[in-house]
């Protein structure tokens, strides 16, 4: 069903300026040859999912669960309907089902079209909330309605309209708020609230806060299931070369914190434009230093039965992928393995082969733990959302 409050498309050059923002003119002619080259033959344009290219650890297996279009970030309802944003202008958000029990979705329903990309998706007592850049919306009984969707209840619209950054992940906390991020609407800029911020609300949007600051860009976050801290992924700026500077998991025991976004880049890099804001030894630095431009993203707690204990517990990021360095990284899940004072230990690949060489057939975004323990991986690239599941090798 096609909601009624829809934003109109914006041409090729009000994404390119958009996407330029902040961006010296050095690049701009870099920037235009990226957005304009077209997907080598043989890539996940044209739907081959080379899933036999996967690499796992010994016992997983990893299958095709759900065929949907830009599939981006994920949310389960109890009655085991999956929900799927995208981030396309008039975006589209997905309900898979599998009806038979056969670990494969079998049907796939379109709840909401022509929406401003609509990437984020979370679930609470029957209700599917959804954002969009600028606003929050949500969709009340729609397990029931797939075939005939509501009309949404419109509960925040005055998020900026930035398009740089400004697709959201949603997730409700263990204290029943909704958490929303507002990205910097640049590469790399100082820019005031709502901007460069963790947001939280009550579930009928009221009594919003900023809860941390100092972020770029996160697109994913989760709580430890037994200490409820909160944890998040953040991307690191551009054009500060190949392996500066890394992308961060973070960890935030408290609110009020701030990350040090722009003065300050993984706890000890100052910006070389913004680094007169602050001291980097005033800033939280990261749990983790991740790949440099690596763009993690989804990230979750593995909370299930299935894999082995050692992951119980642990952080697993879909890493998106770069696409300004000159070797690429990336394209791929990964495993942060904490301590038990939740200081991280290891960080090491989990599921790679969406990288081959320098082409790259598909993009991971997001993870999700399913009831039975196994792990979906959404892939906006390939159109596709995997499920990896283990069985205890002979």
């Amino acid at each position: 069903m096609r909601s009624k409050h829809l934003i109109p498309a914006p041409s090729f050059l009000e994404l390119f300026r958009e996407r330029c923002r902040g961006t010296s003119r050095s690049t701009l002619v870099l920037l235009a040859l990226i957005l304009v080259i077209p997907v080598a033959p043989g890539s996940a344009a044209d739907g081959a999912l080379r899933l036999d290219q996967i690499e796992l650890p010994p016992g997983f297996t990893i299958e095709l669960y759900a065929t949907v279009p830009d599939a981006r970030s994920m949310t389960l309802s109890p009655n085991g309907v999956l929900y799927v944003g995208t981030r396309r202008l008039e975006g589209k958000v997905y309900a898979a089902r599998d009806t038979n029990g056969d670990q494969t979705a079998d049907e796939v329903d379109v709840i909401a079209d022509g929406l401003n990309m609509p990437n984020g998706v979370a679930w609470r007592d029957g209700s599917l909330y959804v954002a969009e850049i600028h606003r929050i919306l949500r969709f009340d009984g729609i397990d029931d309605k797939l075939d005939a969707p509501p009309e949404p209840v419109v509960l925040v619209d005055d998020f900026p309209t930035d398009r740089h950054h400004g697709w959201k992940f949603l997730a409700f906390g263990p204290d029943d708020r909704l958490y929303v991020p507002v990205g910097a609407p640049c590469n790399i800029c100082d820019p005031e609230l709502p901007y460069s911020a963790l947001h939280s609300m009550l579930p009928d949007g009221t009594d919003r806060k900023v809860h941390t600051r100092g972020i770029r860009h996160t697109v994913g976050f989760d709580w430890h299931p037994e200490s409820s801290t909160l944890w998040f992924t953040d991307n690191g700026r551009d054009w500060m070369g190949d392996d500066m500077p890394p992308d961060e998991l973070n960890r935030v025991p408290e609110a009020g914190l701030d990350f040090g976004y722009p003065a300050c880049h993984a706890g000890r890099i100052p910006d070389p434009e913004f680094g007169h804001l602050g001291d980097c030894s005033e800033f939280v630095a990261p749990a983790q230093d991740l790949g440099p431009h690596v763009a993690a993203i989804g990230m979750r707690f593995y909370t299930g039965d299935q894999f082995p204990t050692k992951y119980r517990n642990q952080i697993l990021i879909a890493e998106h992928g770069s696409w300004n360095r000159k070797e690429k990284i990336g394209y791929r899940v990964m495993l942060v393995t904490l301590d038990d004072q939740e200081r991280a230990t290891a960080y090491e690949p989990f599921a790679t082969g969406w990288l081959q060489g320098q082409e790259a057939w598909g993009r991971p975004v997001d993870v999700l733990v399913m009831p039975d323990g196994a792990l979906l991986v959404s892939d906006d690239a390939g159109g596709a959302i995997y499920r990896i599941s283990y069985r205890s090798p002979l």
